[in-house]
């Protein structure tokens, strides 16, 4: 196993804080969506297509722009440091969720997927990559940062089953209309705010007296510059190109399956946000003791590529399963 010291361990236990209480506040939410959603777009029907497209709508929408929001959010976070757009991109979760605690009518729901799909445009695996970013400036050893990447990864999933548990058994009134969901999210920048220390050092530039408009273009050049280095690296290496091709079909399977998956089992089983999150916390549960055990010991005996192709295909089989279950010709009982 490996040791840290104490400095290392007192700033990730900062931000492992702040992370999971994120997330949890994310999850708790999920399986309540599904029945706000549905009662305000499709009241008194178990099944509503309308909701299905939106999700699907938004997911596509997000994926399509992460192309290009991640990688500028990787240098701004070089550029401007970690702490600042940690605080960024957590914040911005606050304001949809918001609004569903204030009404929750079809126009504030379809007010909801629009706020949503701009919010996820700048969060939506953006959170993980700069606290990545940060673990790595934080922890020098090589040898170490795989087994803090799965600690993050474990807690993640912890997270989850925390959240999944809190659907479980709080009623689904007290997770939007008492704000518990939202306070939880604003605890996290708050948090950030006054405990996370910033790991980038940045470099005084000075001073230039110029027109607004030359110091936008300016700005511009820069910024494409930057990203247009930035792709000549992933193109002009093998094992990035590889990397980013991998990530591309990995997180057009998964988001395709995870944005209807449970509007499904509403519609076919008739679940409600209980059985979800019980479903939920499951999968979680599963993905604990993989994340946190497994991962750590098998890392030093057979590597991260090894590792990597496991996952994989776990997730193919997971892909193939789920569409042998929602196919047309096998009957749901």
């Amino acid at each position: 196993w490996v040791v840290l010291n104490m400095k290392e361990l007192r700033t990730l236990v900062n931000l492992f804080l702040a992370l999971c209480t994120h997330w949890v506040a994310e999850e708790m939410t999920i399986a309540v969506l599904v029945d706000v959603t549905t009662s305000a777009l499709c009241p008194g029907q178990n099944t509503c297509p309308e909701a299905i497209y939106l999700n699907g709508i938004q997911q596509t929408v997000v994926g399509i722009f992460k192309m290009v929001i991640l990688p500028l959010m990787g240098q701004l976070a070089d550029e401007y440091g970690r702490k600042p757009l940690l605080l960024l991109t957590i914040s911005t979760t606050i304001v949809p969720f918001a609004l569903l605690a204030i009404d929750q009518s079809r126009g504030s729901v379809y007010a909801y997927y629009i706020i949503r799909t701009f919010c996820n445009i700048l969060s939506k695996g953006s959170i993980f990559t700069i606290s990545i970013i940060y673990a790595a400036d934080l922890v020098e050893d090589g040898s170490k940062r795989a087994t803090v990447f799965s600690w993050m990864s474990g807690l993640m999933s912890a997270a989850q089953v925390i959240g999944d548990l809190a659907a479980r058994f709080v009623p689904s009134k007290y997770i939007f209309e008492a704000c518990v969901s939202i306070a939880l999210l604003i605890f996290g920048p708050i948090y950030i705010s006054l405990f996370l220390k910033e790991t980038v050092v940045r470099n005084e530039q000075p001073v230039q007296h110029l027109p607004l408009w030359r110091k936008v273009l300016q700005a511009v050049q820069t910024r494409y510059c930057s990203m247009k280095n930035a792709v000549n690296i992933v193109t002009e290496s093998s094992i990035l190109k590889c990397i980013s091709l991998v990530s591309f079909f990995y997180e057009l399977g998964t988001s395709a399956i995870n944005s209807v998956l449970m509007y499904y089992l509403k519609s076919v089983f008739g679940f409600n946000k209980n059985q979800l999150s019980e479903l939920s916390m499951m999968v979680g549960l599963g993905s604990i003791f993989s994340q946190l055990v497994v991962l750590p010991l098998l890392n030093p005996l057979v590597g991260e590529k090894v590792i990597l192709c496991i996952a994989l295909l776990a997730a193919i089989a997971n892909g193939l399963l789920c569409g042998l279950a929602w196919a047309s010709w096998v009957s749901n009982l």
